[in-house]
């Protein structure tokens, strides 16, 4: 039961910011960070928003429309495979989110992550576990950095088809493996990843 934004709003406290990532866990291509601040969390329209991992495909990019016709402010940062190897990806990550909130074009008064407070905004921020499943604007945010990732994965097959990135969006599965140790890593991959690393380190 989605209370957080609830609580907020009738306190007065508005405008409230999401902010959530897609790509943490691949080991090729950018992490994207979202922060959207929604006219209104409970609108009808936004009824059917879940965490984007909940959703289909094609789900997700009619709602990617429905988020952005109903969003006050969206801020989206893409963070390259070059920035994480030299930050690490959790410092990237938060990175990402100062960025995104700094980058919307209505300053919030209130932020809600997904799992990790942003150390620095000068603003209210709250971490909220499994964010993503529990908070209106946090789903919001997951759905616009996933959508935004995808396409941008998409766009890499055409460049790298060997690797297939238009179908695993650049996490680990059996198939990338299989094609990482055909081909060897190509530009996007991050080579401060383990399996990369380690291919790398081998040889390939």
């Amino acid at each position: 039961m989605k209370v957080i934004e609830r609580i907020l709003l009738d306190a007065g406290i508005s405008p409230i910011a999401g902010v959530d990532e897609a790509g943490r866990g691949a080991c090729a291509g950018p992490l994207l960070v979202a922060a959207v601040i929604l006219a209104d969390p409970f609108a009808p329209k936004l009824s059917r928003i879940r965490d984007s991992k909940e959703i289909t495909e094609n789900e997700r990019e009619e709602l990617f429309g429905v988020i952005t016709d109903e969003a006050l402010a969206i801020s989206v940062i893409e963070i390259s495979s070059t920035h994480i190897d030299e930050r690490g990806v959790h410092a990237a990550n938060l990175d990402g989110m100062r960025r995104a909130v700094q980058g919307l074009k209505l300053n919030p008064n209130y932020v809600l992550t997904d799992g990790y407070v942003i150390p620095g905004l000068g603003i209210p921020t709250l971490g909220v576990w499994k964010g993503d499943q529990v908070v209106h604007t946090i789903s919001a945010a997951s759905i616009i950095a996933k959508v935004t990732r995808d396409r941008i994965m998409r766009t890499m097959d055409l460049e790298f088809p060997v690797y297939g990135f238009a179908r695993h969006k650049g996490y680990g599965t059996l198939a990338h493996t299989a094609a990482l140790e055909a081909h060897g890593p190509c530009p996007y991959h991050r080579r401060s990843f383990a399996n990369i690393a380690s291919l790398i380190n081998n040889g390939g």
